[in-house]
């Protein structure tokens, strides 16, 4: 005899905790699932940092937005302290077309509540002081973007889900999904009303097995680590480069991240192209040696917005694709995927970039 819940989430980390804590405290019966450990996916691969600036794509920014203010108030919600501590978000600009561009999507990300402003080469340095300004043009300020635990944002839904009445099952892989929403795993079988996909990098396979196709890929990067120069500045902001270099104060070190080797390149030659870029945009840190920090896999939708819909021929919705992001959403997107489970959405998904994809049509938005 097989288990029957009201929704079954499958993904335990920021997105499926937060959308397992939602459906819970919402009355639904929920039961997660998780192959690993609880935040053992994407969850852990990030800088730890949230922000509410996402340069090109205001949407992101209205979702991110509405988590921050949920943070904010996360230790009272769930009894988890996530350490938020502000250091601010700062991309470069090396060209005037870049400049030009995020004039044009200034008011749209003002209109999101997103805080954040145009600022000369030398306010830049004056933030973040390893900054050559000489190498930009200009740059965006946001203060909105805060250093936390993300293993606390997991840890703390899954806390607030569990009080609420439901049942999370770690070490626990989906090995089948039939079509009347029977969900087969090692443990047993689950028959579902609403099967909720947030399984991160592993959501385009699990959705399969209910024949749906959630275009997602799998992106693995690397975070790499050096040490600061002496004497060691405050604390850094997140800094962003157009080539994708990114840096922040970690600890008594600096945190790197540029993606990852392209094809055709070899690991040693992509340090050394992270080095050089490094070296260019931030003198001190030339020749500083370059360290390994850690590995993860990323799930990333083509153009960078996450898909959050539901399938329109079954109970299915998912939530994938979050592209590195999800951290910075998934408050919001857990309480999107409540109302499209229990049919509640409104004109609020339309206006958020809620994204369904109906078969043989690709991805719609609204």
């Amino acid at each position: 005899m097989s288990e029957h819940t009201d929704v079954l989430v499958i993904g335990g980390g920021v997105i499926g905790t937060s959308a397992a804590c939602a459906l819970a405290e919402a009355g639904a019966g929920t039961i997660l699932l998780d192959r690993g450990g609880l935040g053992s996916g994407s969850s852990g691969t990030t800088a730890g940092v949230v922000r509410t600036f996402f340069p090109g794509n205001p949407l992101i920014g209205e979702l991110a937005v509405r988590s921050l203010a949920t943070y904010r108030t996360f230790a009272e919600r769930t009894g988890h302290d996530l350490g938020l501590r502000q250091v601010g978000f700062l991309v470069l600009f090396t060209e005037a077309s870049q400049v030009a561009e995020f004039q044009r999507e200034l008011p749209d990300h003002l209109a999101a509540g997103v805080e954040v402003e145009l600022i000369t080469a030398a306010e830049a340095a004056q933030r973040n002081p390893l900054l050559d300004p000489s190498t930009i043009v200009a740059a965006a300020w946001s203060p909105q973007a805060y250093a936390c635990d993300p293993a606390a944002i997991v840890q703390g839904y899954a806390a607030a889900a569990r009080r609420a009445g439901a049942a999370l099952r770690t070490d626990t892989p989906v090995t089948g999904i039939d079509p009347d929403g029977l969900v087969h795993t090692p443990a047993g079988d689950i028959r579902a009303e609403t099967i909720v996909c947030a399984a991160g990098p592993w959501a385009r396979p699990v959705a399969a097995m209910a024949g749906v196709d959630v275009p997602v890929t799998t992106y693995p990067v690397d975070m790499l680590l050096t040490d600061a120069p002496a004497p060691a500045p405050s604390a850094l902001p997140m800094t962003l480069h157009p080539s994708s270099l990114r840096i922040r104060s970690w600890g008594e070190r600096i945190l790197i991240g540029m993606g990852r080797p392209a094809p055709d390149e070899s690991r040693d030659a992509w340090v050394r192209r992270v080095a050089v870029h490094l070296g260019t945009t931030f003198p001190a840190l030339a020749g500083q040696r370059i360290e390994h920090g850690w590995s993860g896999d990323l799930d990333v939708s083509p153009d960078g917005m996450a898909f959050i819909g539901r399938d329109p021929a079954r109970p299915f919705v998912y939530a994938a694709g979050f592209s590195g992001q999800g951290l910075c959403q998934a408050a919001a997107a857990g309480e999107l995927v409540r109302d499209l489970v229990l049919g509640t959405e409104g004109n609020t998904h339309d206006r958020l970039g809620v994204q369904r994809i109906q078969p043989g049509l690709g991805v719609l938005r609204g």
